[in-house]
């Protein structure tokens, strides 16, 4: 069944190539098209992801053993040649003539060219004869190398580059190409950490609490979740540490007005709500209507009551909406680079569109301050690393709008004390999603 696992994540890759973007959904809905089992879904799977993580190296390694560049090659060629080198350069478990064979039979059923089968079998072989003395990357150009080390285009390579120096940015190009842990929040609504974690055990899950967040813990070992109890029963919601360390900044309290402006799939929303003893009023906004599905059917399975659903732009004003809230959160839109490590396609974005999204944060920041009470919270934050989209966007806000200022807060673990209100979390530092948020407080005298 292996070889059905190689053509989901070829059909995968390609749709992803084609679409220039990467959809989990459309790789499950691929693997049960194609009725897999758990080992080959766990298969498909990491092909996809290791391919993805890995495209520019493989590319590079292609190249060297091929008369014939990788950018002139069919698209499903070409991913039949990756999922191959893939499996043999990083795969050790995979027999090389495995990796070989069943690319070359890829190709045969995916290919219309008759000469394929012919050019992946002798490009394979050649680079299987070398597997132990692999091409060098050429190392004069830093920014070239690393692009190509760890796959990463030199745009994003230089801007790490200058955010963090060297030795960081290489230890954050590397944790993007790790596998991201999954980190589970605890409902608290519906039962104790520890009585969570003896749940999840027995039914055989690997996890532990985390280091430092409470009610919060890390599972190993991949399996379905949403077989799990524990899930089922609305005991857990998957959230990483730094969403769950927005929302703490934040301070949400029983009784209060919420609105979390830009909420999908909601798991902002659920973590005030939990916060908030399931007590007050939260209003959770998506432009989109299918995610204010999503949003509506977590919040039914944690017994969350406090929680509705709307869709709304987040730049489109509601009048009856002016002051009416202690407390504003705005997920923004963003280039998602602080995720990459879970999204392995976001790296190859082109940056020209990027250049439009500060325009809409400032624009979602702009209009959603209007809903805050004087003396609320509003709280700005991104998935993203980029300051373009994080402290420029709360520093020109600022400079506009003297009735808001900055918040300090202090957090658990490393991140600590956040005296300027404004915080970044890296993942080679903090050891969760890359994160920005700020928290700004609307003076009570509304001046």
């Amino acid at each position: 069944m292996a070889g059905n696992a190689r053509e989901v994540a070829l059909l995968t890759l390609s749709a992803c190539d084609r679409q220039g973007a990467w959809s989990d959904l459309s790789l499950k809905k691929n693997i049960r098209a194609a009725g897999l089992d758990s080992r080959d879904a766990a298969l498909a799977t990491r092909l996809c992801f290791g391919v993805l993580q890995n495209r520019l190296l493989l590319d590079f390694y292609i190249g060297k053993f091929s008369t014939v560049k990788p950018e002139r090659m069919e698209n499903k060629v070409l991913n039949a040649l990756r999922l191959g080198a893939y499996q043999m350069a990083f795969l050790t478990r995979v027999p090389v003539s495995a990796a070989v064979n069943e690319s070359v039979d890829l190709v045969k059923r995916h290919s219309k060219n008759s000469r394929s089968p012919g050019l992946v079998n002798g490009i394979l072989r050649s680079m299987a004869r070398n597997i132990d003395r692999l091409p060098t990357i050429p190392e004069e150009d830093p920014v070239s190398y690393l692009s190509v080390r760890y796959s990463h285009p030199e745009w994003l390579v230089k801007a790490f580059l200058e955010a963090l120096g060297p030795v960081e940015a290489e230890r954050l190009l590397a944790l993007d190409n790790g596998e991201p842990p999954t980190v589970a929040q605890v409902n608290r609504l519906r039962g104790t950490s520890e009585e969570v974690l003896v749940s999840l055990r027995e039914e055989g899950a690997q996890v532990e609490p985390h280091p430092w967040l409470p009610d919060c813990l890390t599972l190993t070992g991949g399996g379905d979740l949403e077989n799990l109890t524990a899930f089922r029963e609305g005991r857990i919601y998957i959230q990483d540490a730094g969403a769950r360390l927005a929302v703490l900044a934040a301070d949400p309290k029983p009784g209060m007005s919420v609105l979390d402006a830009c909420a999908a799939p909601g798991g902002k929303s659920f973590a005030a709500a939990i916060a908030m003893g399931d007590q007050g009023k939260l209003i959770s906004c998506d432009i989109h209507a299918h995610k204010k599905s999503l949003i509506d059917a977590g919040a039914r399975r944690l017994g969350i009551t406090c929680l509705t659903s709307a869709v709304q732009d987040g730049k489109a004003h509601r009048v009856e909406w002016e002051g009416a809230f202690d407390l504003v959160m705005a997920d923004v839109p963003c280039s998602g680079l602080g995720i990459i490590r879970k999204k392995p396609d976001i790296r190859y974005k082109d940056p020209a569109p990027l250049a439009g999204l500060p325009a809409v944060q400032a624009a979602i920041l702009e209009n959603v301050s209007t809903y805050v009470k004087p003396g609320g919270v509003l709280l700005y934050c991104t998935c993203t690393l980029q300051s373009s989209e994080n402290e420029n966007i709360v520093t020109a806000f600022l400079d506009c709008h003297p009735e808001y200022t900055l918040k300090n807060f202090t957090l658990p673990g490393p991140v600590g004390e956040i005296p300027d209100g404004m915080v970044t979390l890296w993942p080679q530092r903090h050891g969760t999603d890359g994160f920005f948020f700020a928290k700004l407080r609307r003076r009570a005298d509304n001046v």
